[in-house]
């Protein structure tokens, strides 16, 4: 069994996998990271091997009392990859797409599958059907861009998403939700249709934290995935342990 470790910039996922099954996950602080680990190790006594992905701040401390219980694999850009990487500065591709990528390619083999990871960025990412990771695009989230309107300007509020029911805002804040939703709604419509051009035979996966919120707004036909970037790291782990 594997235990899935991904430190984002707020929370912490922990999973427990049986091959390729998702049996648990939790979400928490991480403060509350080597309480939560301890719980699921008494719970789930036959997990021998963990990967750790860290966009955040994962102490030293944090990850060397993970590696006294477990064979530890730590995501980087030198580890091995189900997939050829074409991006031009490896080292500076994120963790979390790496894992998107993989898990695209566990789930579509030898299709041309276009990742939209809506976060606190909205992450775009190509794989190839030759299983070539081409790159992608990186533009601003929901909620960074509502913080935006309200930090560099003098009078505009900080308002949190809601779904527009006008495209034309008659105030202030349905103006700035129209803007706000309306603007990644047409962008990503906007992508999609952009690659298609290219692609004709484009899966588009579409997950993250705003991605239930999004995929019922979204003209396009996509899969939303909840658990993609978990399974994406089951599977570099995996990978590793093969090799």
């Amino acid at each position: 069994m594997n235990l899935i470790i991904d430190v984002g910039n707020s929370f912490v996922k922990m999973a427990v996998f049986q091959a390729d099954e998702l049996i648990e996950k939790v979400t928490v602080s991480l403060e509350d990271i080597e309480i939560n680990f301890d719980q699921l190790l008494e719970k789930h006594h036959k997990v021998t091997k963990c990967i750790v992905s860290s966009v955040g701040l994962l102490s030293k401390m944090q990850l060397e009392n993970i590696k006294k219980r477990l064979d530890v694999l730590l995501l980087s850009a030198n580890i091995l990859l189900p997939f050829t990487n074409l991006y031009k500065t490896p080292n500076t591709l994120g963790v979390d797409r790496m894992a998107l990528v993989s898990a695209a390619v566990k789930n579509y083999p030898n299709k041309n599958v276009l990742i939209i990871d809506a976060g606190t960025c909205i992450t775009y990412d190509f794989i190839s059907d030759s299983n070539q990771y081409l790159g992608g695009a990186i533009s601003p989230g929901i909620r960074l861009r509502y913080t935006s309107l309200n930090n560099l300007t003098a009078n505009l509020p900080l308002l949190t998403k809601v779904a527009p029911d006008l495209l034309i805002g008659d105030s202030t804040e349905t103006a700035i939700h129209s803007g706000v939703i309306n603007g990644i709604l047409y962008e990503i419509d906007g992508i999609i249709q952009a690659y298609k051009e290219k692609y004709s035979d484009l899966t588009v996966i579409l997950t993250g934290g705003d991605a239930n919120f999004l995929s019922k707004q979204l003209k396009s036909s996509i899969f939303a995935h909840s658990n993609f970037l978990l399974e994406g790291l089951n599977h570099i782990l995996q990978y590793n342990s093969n090799e």
